[in-house]
């Protein structure tokens, strides 16, 4: 019970951060994460704000955990579902609102601080071990049951997926190759390569600490 009383506010404080740093990431416009990049052509195509639209996508993922395990569920699940699109949201606002004119350094400079935000914010809410996001639950699911293919490798196709659904919408939203390049971009691949060992870094430094691990 005391260690609960620790991941709650470590969960909440986790995808709290998350959702800055996404703000912070699509302000930059360098590329998002993969999931994010999907995000970004259905935001681009319907006229629902992102943070409801964010909650929609979520509860249609649910779904697919729910059918094929439910074990993955948990309240940081819901944390996650509900929060982290309108957190996102205001993030990319208040970013739009202070630092409308970003050089392209500017735009690197900010780029680099969401990826260590994100990462640290991460590592919160992997250790408080209260259940995976909806997307993460895919990959999850999908390596477990079918037993062939590792997890790293169904997470890779599932990433591959949600890119290749993104770019689509961008186009079909008509979207400029300038603004497509905000959203897929060199960012991408970068958080795809540098936030596994971050999130690890920030995991043994800090999260476990704080749950006297």
């Amino acid at each position: 019970m005391n260690k609960l009383a620790k991941r709650i506010p470590m969960c909440i404080l986790g995808v709290t951060i998350c959702g800055v740093s996404v703000g912070m990431l699509k302000h930059a416009a360098l590329g998002v994460d993969p999931f994010q990049s999907m995000m970004s052509g259905l935001d681009a195509l319907s006229p629902i704000r992102f943070g409801t639209l964010y909650v929609i996508a979520n509860l249609l993922l649910l779904s697919f955990a729910l059918i094929f395990d439910r074990r993955k569920i948990g309240l940081g699940t819901f944390i996650n579902l509900f929060l982290l699109g309108y957190i996102t949201e205001f993030s990319q606002r208040v970013c739009a609102r202070l630092m409308p004119e970003l050089s392209i350094a500017g735009r690197f400079a900010l780029f680099l601080a969401a990826l260590v935000i994100v990462s640290l914010s991460s590592a919160l809410y992997f250790t408080a071990d209260l259940g995976v996001s909806t997307y993460d639950a895919i990959a999850l699911v999908w390596s477990e049951r079918q037993k062939r293919l590792p997890f790293q490798v169904c997470r890779m196709i599932t990433d591959c997926v949600c890119v290749l659904l993104g770019v689509s919408m961008c186009l079909l939203a008509g979207m400029s190759v300038r603004q497509i390049l905000g959203v897929v971009n060199v960012g991408t691949l970068v958080t795809a390569f540098f936030m596994g060992p971050l999130i690890a870094f920030f995991n043994r430094r800090v999260a476990q600490p704080l749950l006297g691990k």
